[in-house]
Parts: structure tokens; sequence; C-alpha cells
């Protein structure tokens, strides 16, 4: 009997590919660069499963072009580039890979904060321009952590990791989120409260919601200007959860102390952009699960999810469960 096609759209981890060999008929993209929308569809109108990335947009179009799809496996958390609610009314499954990276994401926040706060890009780029004269009272201050308020926007899993490590720092922690997290307050101390609140007290407002409808745009101008001048923004999460352009006027104008970033409104961000030009915004290329340990993992996860849903089974981490069968 012939084995299911799939289309794997990166060179993923062996630990997810090995997961395939002999069990499905794969294909893998092996360009470094995102796979071609056209390549996408090409080997998408044959394949009954698709492992792709989160640069991969899998949209009404796409799934009308694959009529043999029974499976999206997404290779992140965040499933927001692709059309859940178009693939569920085809009965396509569509699972991502929660857990293994909340740690190596939570350890990239707190890495932005620190960074920004206490001006690590700046004053290394200062230091290898030669500009290190004397050593001087004043030169390069920046904000304490130990014992600031940190504002958390999305109490999942990886914000929750998050605060963990800000008790550390002796922190007072605000969040905001749907719902509350007893066991975070019981353990970590920390207090809900509306988002208006945790931007106003907040020394450090760190983004972990996801990507959708309610939140995209979510801190725009109006939220940056309710900050204090003195506290910085990180986020880990999506970037059009941020106005960019707001962004940019908050941290050249003096709105806010700095911003620390991991995810921007387009990525790659291109090198023009005016927010790389600002000494008190530290950028870096969206690399919040990017260890070895959380790579294999979701690599692992992604393929271990595919295949259940290949063999009938309902896959560990399904996103719409109503399109399984029941």
């Amino acid at each position: 009997m012939a084995l299911p096609k799939v289309y794997v759209t990166r060179r993923i981890q062996d630990t997810g590919l090995d997961l395939l060999k002999g069990r499905v008929d794969f294909e893998v993209w092996e360009e470094p660069r995102p796979v071609d929308r056209s390549a996408l569809f090409e080997k998408g109108a044959e394949a009954e499963g698709l492992l792709l990335t989160l640069t991969d947009r899998v949209d009404e179009e796409l799934l009308d072009a694959c009529p043999r799809l029974k499976v999206v496996s997404n290779y992140a958390v965040g499933y927001d580039n692709i059309d859940v609610d178009a693939a569920t009314r085809r009965g396509i499954l569509i699972t991502n890979t929660p857990d293994v990276l909340t740690d190596a994401t939570a350890d990239i926040a707190f890495t932005l904060l620190l960074a920004t706060a206490r001006r690590v890009f700046e004053s290394s780029n200062f230091l290898r321009a030669g500009e290190w004269k004397t050593w001087h009272p004043d030169l390069l201050l920046g904000r304490d952590v130990s014992g600031a308020t940190l504002g958390i926007v999305g109490m999942g899993k990886i914000g929750e990791a998050v605060a963990r490590r800000a008790k550390g720092f002796s922190m007072d922690i605000l969040y905001m989120n749907r719902s509350p997290r007893p066991s975070a307050e019981r353990e970590l101390n920390a207090r809900q409260v509306s988002l208006d609140e945790l931007l106003a007290k907040s020394d450090f407002v760190s983004l972990h919601c996801p990507l959708n409808d309610e939140t995209r745009g979510l801190i725009g101008e109006e939220q940056l200007r309710k900050m204090k001048k003195t506290a910085i923004l990180i986020n880990t999460s999506r970037g059009p959860v941020v106005d960019q352009k707001a962004l940019y006027r908050a941290c050249s104008e003096g709105w806010i102390w700095g911003a620390g970033l991991d995810v921007f409104e387009k990525e790659p961000i291109p090198t023009d952009d005016p927010l790389l030009t600002l000494p008190n915004v530290t950028a870096i290329p969206h690399l919040g699960s990017a260890t070895i340990k959380a790579r294999e993992g979701m690599a692992r996860k992604a393929a271990e999810n595919l295949l259940a849903a290949l063999e009938g089974k309902r896959p560990p981490d399904l996103v719409n469960p109503g399109a399984f069968p029941q």
C-alpha cells in the first residue's frame, strides 16, 4: 500500500524527519528561504499532510488547491499563519507545538528585558566604535530590574515562565489575562489587573498573548502614552500585536525608555526600518525558540502530530478539535 504523501516546507531537525521515514512518503523544501508559494501549491495538490513553519500562509486559496489534505502540522506554538476556520470547515486537522519552547522563549524575553534595561547592545557598540575613553559616573546608565514592577500581557505558560524568572529578581508582578490564574497568584504573588492599570504601573511590560483579531494592534499610541516614561516594552509574541510606527515614536520621542523586540510587523524586518536606528531599541531576529533542545522538541512534536492524524488518531496538540471525526 502506498504511503501517505507529505510535504515539509523547511529542513527541520532530524528528531522530526527521522520519525517520518518509512511511515510517510515525504519531500523537503531544501532552500534556507521560505518555500515558494507556487511550489507549495504544486506539492500540496498531491499531499495528505503538510508540515510547515510560521512563514508559510495557509488560506482558503491554498486549501482549495489541496483536495487530499488531511492535516497541517505547524512547527510553532502560534498558528496565526493558518486560517483555522477554513480548515475546520473542510475537516482538515491543524496542530501546533506547545510546551517544548516555553522556557526558551521565556529566557529570550528576560534576556531582552535585561539587555534593554542595562543598554547592553548600545554599550557594546559604544566600546567597539572606540568611544570608550574613560570610566565616568554617568556613563551609559540604565534602569534597575531588581525590585521593579513587571506587567505581563497574556499569562499563559510562557507568561508564567517569565513571571517565575522575575520572582528571582524580587519583581512585583501584574498580569492581564482573559481569566484569572490562581496558581500564579499563589506561587508568584502575581495580581490580575486591567490593561490600563498594568500599563500605568509597570516598569517593564512583556507581551505574551497570541495574535488574533482581539490582540492585533493591542499596543498602539494610546497604550504607549499610558506607560511610564521610564518603562520598557518587551515583545516576544507576534509583531502585529504592536503598532510599530507608534512604537518608533514612543522610543524616539521619549514616551517610554525603550523596547526589546524579537518579533516585528514584517519579518524579516527591512534593514532601513527606522526602529533599527534607535539606540534604545534592542532588536533580534525572532529567536524565541532558538535553542537546540527547543527546536528538536518542536520537530519531534510536529512529526508526531502529523503521523497521528494520518493514522486516524487524534493528534496530541490538536488546535481545531471540531475537525476531528467524533
